[in-house]
């Protein structure tokens, strides 16, 4: 395909301008996502044009006073409105206490509609939360089964099952909507087995992603066999299997409503794209290369062309599946030889870059060492995606700027590694997890008056040290 034309914007965050190596650095951004993502989060023309604001800032008092006297004859915000208003009040206040264990917190994911946060932890034990309800516990499950943690979770479009795994090839199904709020795997409920083992196994595997297909009916996985399952759940069986990778498969994800398009991240530091609607299905249709090692966590825009992954490189990238290679083996070597579970990332291969990079931008200045840390886009309601955000091995939550690369909050409070994030659906509200125990919120407006704020000196470190990593 031919090459799109890059613009340049902004420069490198605050921990990088530090560095003589990215001094210069200049973020580069595809034209096409950059302009894709002003018109999603930026004041639409017909307001521009009723207050006569050509390309200068607008305030939100304009926007209200503007609505209020109709002068745009809609009678309210446009979508792209919304977004521009509700994106300068990001969840960077507080943080609030949701709850604290005594072992690491590993998940935290808000359900579709946010009503609900599912967040599992290290010793086997995955909570609900009425998000609705003053986050209230909705049930309390004791898993099944486990082999160290609770790696993933995913909860089924209806909000009726949650599947969780671990590092053994078994899924587990919960009823989470049934009267049973103790959930004790097949003592007060049961906990349905998924066996995702082929009959001609030598070895037991690990699952490190799971995810629900948009109709319910199918779980697909990346697990550390190097390859990708799909289980119809109708029919109870493996009904694809899929050697995806030459290591361990960290992520997986579908690209939009449809299922038909998958994403997967590996060890063997490459993104795939699998269209289940080609012919051979055991083969990608591209392969997208650019990171210089292990990617940890994929998460698809949703409208079937963009994704972003996380990665050992210690950067996230942005992608656009519209510029793939056809090369299927075309494996990168890591560019030094280090081990992300208890090394730090070496100074001198920081900013390396692979010398056929497809992604259309980098961003830098987060960490990812020790665990499989996320990264995701922001909601469309309340964002229009302009921001991507991260947990980092450094104990912050990290918040970029699509547009400009950009680091634009930095959230600082807990006393372990952030691995994962979750900003609700609709409200300016970030929930953290960390292994220091705890699960908090991050709100945009302050309220001192909450019992659960959480002020420095009440941190901890992970309560249970770094004995083993995911």
């Amino acid at each position: 395909m031919c090459s799109k034309r890059k613009t340049c914007h902004g420069g490198p965050s605050q921990q990088e301008q530090d560095s003589p190596a990215v001094a210069n650095e200049v973020f580069v951004i595809d034209e096409e996502v950059s302009h894709l993502t002003r018109l999603k989060s930026e004041p639409s023309e017909r307001t521009r044009a009723c207050l006569h604001a050509g390309k200068s800032h607008i305030s939100t008092f304009k926007l209200l006073s503007s609505r209020e006297s109709n002068r745009s004859g809609f009678g309210r915000f446009s979508s792209v409105d919304c977004c521009y208003a509700l994106r300068k009040h990001l969840p960077v206040r507080g943080p609030w206490r949701v709850d604290s264990m005594d072992c690491a917190a590993y998940i935290s994911q808000f359900s579709s509609d946010g009503s609900l946060l599912i967040a599992g932890f290290r010793g086997g034990r995955i909570r609900i939360y009425n998000a609705d309800k003053k986050w209230k516990i909705h049930k309390d499950i004791t898993c099944k089964s486990l082999r160290w943690t609770v790696s993933d979770i995913a909860l089924s479009p209806d909000q009726q099952y949650l599947a969780y795994s671990s590092l053994s090839p078994t899924v587990h199904i919960v009823n989470v909507q049934n009267a049973v709020k103790q959930s004790h795997a097949n003592i007060t409920d049961i906990h349905e087995v998924l066996n995702f083992s082929a009959a001609d196994d030598e070895s037991s595997f690990g699952i490190f992603s799971i995810k629900f297909s948009k109709d319910g009916r199918e779980l697909v996985v990346g697990n550390s066999n190097e390859s990708i399952c799909i289980y119809d759940l109708g029919a109870n069986k493996v009904k694809e299997r899929i050697h995806a990778h030459v290591a361990d498969v960290n992520a997986v994800t579908f690209a939009d409503e449809s299922s038909d398009v998958l994403y997967s991240g590996s060890d063997d530091s490459l993104c795939k794209v699998w269209d289940r609607r080609c012919h051979k299905r055991a083969k990608p249709v591209g392969v997208l290369a650019g990171h210089l090692d292990g990617v940890t966590f994929i998460d698809s825009h949703g409208d079937g062309h963009y994704f972003v992954s996380n990665c050992k490189d210690q950067t996230i990238k942005l992608w656009d599946i519209r510029k793939l290679s056809s090369a299927t083996e075309d494996c990168t070597p890591k560019a030094y030889e280090w081990d992300y579970r208890w090394m730090t990332y070496p100074s001198e291969a920081r900013f390396l870059k692979h010398p056929y990079d497809q992604s259309l931008a980098t961003f830098r200045g987060h960490s990812v060492l020790r665990t499989l840390i996320r990264c995701y886009f922001s909601p469309m309601h309340s964002t229009g995606q302009r921001y991507i955000y991260t947990g980092s091995s450094d104990q912050c939550v990290y918040i970029y700027d699509v547009a400009t690369g950009n680091v634009v909050e930095t959230l600082k409070w807990h006393e372990s590694i952030v691995r994962d994030c979750s900003w609700h659906p609709h409200l300016p509200t970030l929930v953290s997890s960390s292994w220091d125990g705890y699960l908090v919120r991050w709100e945009a407006t302050e309220d001192d008056d909450d019992p659960t704020t959480l002020n420095k000196g009440k941190q901890r470190m992970c309560p249970e040290g770094y004995t083993f990593t995911l």
